[in-house]
């Protein structure tokens, strides 16, 4: 257990959590995710306050590392059932306006940035994304990708026709790159996956008239202030900010739940919790009463 500092206001804010119980860190998470009746979304404006003080939330996907959900927060309580008729549902159709609405008006990202599902980053962390994923490559870079083998021959087809013009809608890049084929469509996506989840591309808004289609553009041309920010992180510096808001959030964790989360190397967020704890962003190997292991616990 972490010995408790003395004699300072801040020696005391910075207690070890090993004092506090397990139900305590959990009942932090529950009012930071809002999984409270009293607590629950029902505006653009608290969606938007909500994101940036959790830093990432999923739209409907319950993460079983442990991150905020929109839904869950719309509805006020966690684990909320699907209900038979989500058409006419007030929390899913809520849920479903903020994640079009928020990433539209560029006050939050939107993409599927963790294990392939989307979610809502606020764009003070996003730059952290930025770093990890793209470096300090800029949206030319493509070339130097595909040439390398990393990046498929459709995708960079797509990659050109949005290079070219952009942004464009759905049938406008298929027709481009000459996939308005059916049989098609698989490869099509597959390449747009590739983009996203590369962040060369982000998709900007959902139509629904006079047809459904999505609009997409270049991530450099629709968030150019994170993208620029993040070419200049260094990638230790964006896995703190990374762990640092996420914490900031959930609240608690452990090292080998960040590294399947975030996908990053044991080694990295080890030497990450050792910084951040040093300078007293948080706590580690921290005994919990009641759980079992030693968890990275949030100084906030």
């Amino acid at each position: 257990m972490v010995a408790q500092g003395a004699g300072t206001a801040r020696a005391r804010r910075l207690a070890p959590a090993a004092e506090a119980s397990g139900a305590a860190l959990a009942e932090a998470r529950r009012a930071a995710f809002r999984h409270s009746p009293s607590r629950r979304i029902r505006s653009e404006r608290a969606a938007l306050g909500f994101v940036n003080a959790v830093g990432i939330c999923s739209t409907f996907y319950r993460f079983p590392e442990g991150v905020a959900c929109l839904w869950e927060a719309v509805v006020g309580r966690e684990r909320p059932r699907w209900p038979r008729r989500s058409h006419h549902d007030a929390g899913i159709g809520l849920t479903w306006e903020l994640k079009d609405t928020l990433p539209a008006r560029r006050q939050v990202y939107y993409g599927k940035l963790l294990k392939n599902r989307p979610v809502l980053v606020a764009l003070d962390l996003f730059p952290a994304f930025v770093a990890l994923v793209r470096g300090r490559q800029r949206a030319r870079d493509y070339r130097i990708e595909y040439e390398a083998g990393r990046l498929s021959l459709t995708a960079k087809r797509l990659m050109d026709s949005l290079i070219r013009e952009s942004p464009q809608y759905t049938r406008g890049l298929r027709a481009e790159g000459d996939m308005l084929d059916p049989g098609k469509t698989r490869e099509f996506e597959r390449a747009m996956a590739e983009l996203q989840q590369g962040l060369w591309i982000v998709k900007t808004e959902e139509r629904y008239e006079p047809s459904f289609s999505y609009r997409w553009d270049l991530l450099e041309r629709w968030l150019p202030e994170p993208v620029a920010e993040g070419r200049r992180l260094s990638r230790a510096a964006a896995i703190d900010r990374l762990l640092a808001r996420y914490l900031g959030g959930a609240r608690y964790s452990t090292p080998a739940r960040l590294s399947r989360l975030f996908g990053l190397p044991a080694g990295e967020v080890a030497a990450a919790v050792t910084r951040l704890a040093s300078r007293g962003a948080l706590r580690a190997e921290v005994e919990v009463a009641g759980w079992s292991g030693r968890f990275v616990v949030s100084a906030r």
